[in-house]
C-alpha cells in the first residue's frame, strides 16, 4: 500500500511518558504520595509501549478493552457491527459501551461516558466545563447542533480582563482566578441530549461513574504527568491541592484516588435533574468557590438559573462527493473546517503524496487563510452577526483556492471579504487558545451518530474544585483586548456571551449516510487536527486509525509545528524553503473517530493520549 510507510508511524506520547520519568527520578515522593492515598494499589510505572503502561495502571480492564489497547497499539481499528463508542479513557469507554450494550441510544451512551470522564480524566472536561454536540438522527435523517459553551457572567463587561492601566492581565494571573470562571453547560446538555434521544433512565446512567467515585479510580500515567507537571498551579487553591497533591506529593501512576463528593454530586443530578446543578446548595457553592482572593470572580447565582443549552443551525459543506457538518458559532471548528476543505477541493489531493512539501502547502496555507477569516469573524452569533452564509459560500471559496496557487507558501495572510447580508467592519483577534479538551464519538444500534468536544478549556481549568469537579476558565477564550486599531473585536466580552471556540465536532455523510464521526481535543490545533484526518481518511484511503495516528503538520498562524518523533520532522527543511518558520514540537491531539459503512463500523483512538474504540 501507498501509505505503509507511515500507517504505522507512531507519536510520542508526552504526558505517559512525563509521568513515568517522573516517577523514576523522583521514587520516595511518589511513594509517599500512592501510601497517601492506598499503598496497595501503587503500581510500577515501566512497561513497554504506553498502551502497556495504561494497562497496568488500570489493572481492572475488561478483555475487550485489552483487546482495543493492542489493537490500537498495532495501528488497526477496532472493528464492529452493531455500535461504537470511542472516547479518551479506557473505563469510560467501558461506561459507554454497557449502556450500547443494554439497548441505549448514544446519547445515553455519552452521559455515562462523560460522568466516568469528569471523574478520571479531570483535567481535560467536566460537569463545571461546557460542550458542543452534533447528532445525526436515524429516524429523520437530521443533523443537530446543541450549543453548550460557558457563558460570561451578567455583571462583566468588556474590560474584564484588562488591569487598572487599561493592559491585559498576564494569560496565567487571568486563568488560575476566579475571574476565568463561565457558568458551566455540561449538566443541562447532559440532560437536554437525554431529554431529546435518550431511551435508558436517567438516574441509571451516572451508576458506573459513582461506583468508581466512591470505590476508586487508578490514576493513570497521563492523568499523573499532567499533575506532576501543573503541581505548582494545583497548590493555589486548598481543595484542588488536597486532591490531586494528598501530602503536598502529586498522585503517582496506580495510585487509587477515591471523590466521594463528586459521587454525592452524581447522585444529586441524578434524583433532580439539572437543576439540581444549578439552582441550591451546587450552585450556591460554585459562585462562592469563585469569590477567591486574589482576582474574584464575577459569577452569581442568577447566572446559573438563567443559563440554557441553544440548538444552533448546523453548518454544513459539500467535500467532493461528501457533506461535513459541524458545530456553528460561538464554535470557529465547523466553519474553519468546512473553509479549509472548501479551498482544497480544486486540487487533486487523492493524487498527491501527504509528506510532499507541496501537499503540505497547500493544506498549511488554506488553514492559514481559514484562520485569517477565523480571527476577524468569528463569535458569538447573538452578540456580533457572523457571515457564516459568505465565509463557506463555494464562489467565496474558490477565490480564497486561487491564492494558493504557485510553488512557494503565502508571504501573508489577511482576512476575506466574504458575502454579507450588511455591511460591517471588526478587528483582529487570532487568539491561540490550550491544547486541553477531549472528545467522544458514538453510533448506537439505532443508527444514530454522536460527535462531542468537551472541556473545562486549558488543562486543570480555573484549578479551582468544588463539589468534586473542577470550574472551567473558558471565559479566557475571549479576546483580552476590547479594539484592535479603534475596531471592535467581535471575541471581546460582554454579560452573557458566550466565549469563541476552536471546537470541531464533526460528522461527514455521503447521500444522507453518516460515513465519520470524528473530533479532537488540542486548543486551535482541533481544526487543522480534525481537517487532516477528514483528509487522510477521505482523500488518502487510510483507515480510522491510521488516519487518526498519522504525524501532524499544522500551520495555522504562519510557523510550521512539526510534531517531534514522527515522520514530520524530516520535512522541516523542505518547508523552511518555501518561505514559512519551521518548529518541531510535541503535538498532543486526542482524535476520536469512528466510520461507517455497509461493511460494518471501525472505530480509532489516538496513540498520542489513553482513548480507545469500543464496538460490537
Amino acid at each position: 500500500m501507498r501509505f505503509s510507510r507511515f500507517v504505522k508511524a507512531r507519536a510520542l506520547v508526552p504526558a505517559p511518558a512525563l509521568a513515568v520519568s517522573l516517577l523514576l527520578a523522583l521514587p520516595a515522593a511518589a511513594q509517599q504520595a500512592a501510601d497517601t492515598v492506598a499503598p496497595e494499589t501503587a503500581t510500577p510505572a515501566a512497561a513497554t509501549t504506553p498502551e502497556d503502561a495504561l494497562a497496568a495502571a488500570l489493572p481492572g480492564l475488561s478483555p475487550q478493552a485489552l483487546a482495543a489497547l493492542r489493537s490500537r497499539a498495532s495501528g488497526q481499528p477496532v472493528a464492529a457491527q452493531r455500535w461504537m463508542v470511542s472516547t479518551a479513557h479506557p473505563l469510560a469507554a467501558e461506561a459507554g459501551a454497557r449502556v450500547l450494550r443494554e439497548g441505549g441510544s448514544a446519547a445515553d451512551a455519552m452521559i455515562a461516558v462523560q460522568a466516568v470522564l469528569g471523574l478520571v480524566e479531570p483535567q481535560s472536561s467536566g460537569l463545571g466545563g461546557g460542550a458542543f454536540l452534533v447528532w445525526h438522527d436515524a429516524a429523520t435523517g437530521a443533523i443537530t447542533t446543541l450549543d453548550a459553551r460557558e457563558t460570561a457572567p451578567l455583571a462583566a463587561t468588556p474590560r474584564h480582563f484588562l488591569d487598572d492601566e487599561g493592559e491585559p492581565l498576564a494569560f496565567w494571573d487571568a486563568v488560575v482566578s476566579g475571574l476565568s470562571v463561565g457558568t458551566p453547560g455540561t449538566p443541562m446538555l447532559l440532560e437536554e441530549a437525554h431529554r431529546r434521544w435518550g431511551r435508558m433512565t436517567w438516574a441509571g446512567l451516572f451508576d458506573d461513574a459513582i461506583t468508581l467515585a466512591e470505590g476508586g479510580f487508578p490514576v493513570t500515567p497521563r492523568l499523573a504527568g499532567a499533575i506532576a507537571g501543573d503541581a505548582e498551579r494545583l497548590a493555589t487553591f486548598a481543595a484542588t491541592a488536597d486532591y490531586f497533591l494528598p501530602g503536598g506529593i502529586p498522585l503517582p501512576v496506580g495510585a487509587l484516588r477515591t471523590n466521594p463528593d463528586y459521587a454525592e454530586t452524581l447522585r444529586a443530578l441524578a434524583r433532580g435533574g439539572a437543576q439540581a446543578f444549578y439552582r441550591g446548595e451546587i450552585a450556591a457553592d460554585i459562585v462562592a468557590a469563585t469569590r477567591t482572593e486574589t482576582r474574584p470572580g464575577l459569577l452569581a447565582l442568577e447566572d446559573l438559573a438563567r443559563y440554557r443549552v441553544i440548538e444552533r443551525p448546523a453548518v454544513c459543506a459539500p467535500y467532493r462527493a461528501w457533506e461535513v457538518c459541524g458545530m456553528g458559532p460561538p464554535s470557529s471548528g465547523g466553519v474553519a473546517v468546512a473553509q479549509i476543505l472548501g479551498m482544497l477541493a480544486p486540487y487533486d489531493l487523492p493524487a498527491m503524496d501527504p509528506f510532499d512539501a507541496q501537499t503540505r502547502r497547500l493544506i498549511g496555507d488554506a488553514t492559514r487563510l481559514a484562520f485569517g477569516d477565523r480571527g476577524r469573524y468569528l463569535a458569538d452569533s447573538d452578540f456580533v452577526p457572523v457571515p457564516v452564509t459568505g465565509l463557506t459560500d463555494p464562489a467565496y471559496l474558490a477565490g480564497r483556492a486561487a491564492l494558493l496557487t504557485g510553488d512557494m507558501a503565502l508571504p501573508e495572510v489577511t482576512p476575506g471579504q466574504p458575502p454579507w447580508d450588511h455591511a460591517l467592519r471588526l478587528g483582529d483577534d487570532p487568539g491561540a487558545g490550550r491544547p486541553a479538551t477531549t472528545h467522544v464519538s458514538i453510533a448506537d444500534t439505532q443508527g444514530n451518530v454522536l460527535s462531542m468536544t468537551s472541556t473545562i478549556e486549558s488543562g486543570f481549568g480555573a484549578r479551582i474544585m468544588v463539589r468534586g469537579f473542577l470550574l472551567n476558565n473558558e471565559l479566557t477564550d475571549f479576546s483580552f483586548r476590547t479594539h484592535d486599531q479603534g475596531w471592535p473585536i467581535a471575541n471581546r466580552v460582554a454579560p452573557g456571551k458566550r466565549p469563541r471556540s476552536s471546537m470541531a465536532p464533526t460528522i461527514v455523510r455521503r447521500d444522507g449516510a453518516p460515513v465519520l464521526a470524528i473530533g479532537s481535543p488540542g486548543g486551535a490545533t482541533i481544526i487543522p487536527f480534525t481537517a487532516q484526518a477528514i483528509i487522510a481518511h477521505l482523500d488518502w484511503g487510510m483507515d480510522v486509525q491510521a488516519a487518526v495516528a498519522m504525524p501532524h503538520l499544522v500551520n495555522p498562524f504562519g510557523t510550521w509545528a512539526l510534531e517531534e518523533g514522527t515522520e514530520a520532522e524530516a520535512m522541516a527543511e523542505t518547508l523552511a524553503a518555501q518561505g514559512r518558520a519551521v518548529r518541531v514540537v510535541a503535538l498532543n491531539s486526542g482524535l476520536q473517530a469512528i466510520t461507517l459503512s455497509g461493511d460494518g463500523l471501525q472505530g480509532g483512538a489516538d496513540p498520542r493520549r489513553e482513548g480507545i474504540a469500543l464496538g460490537e
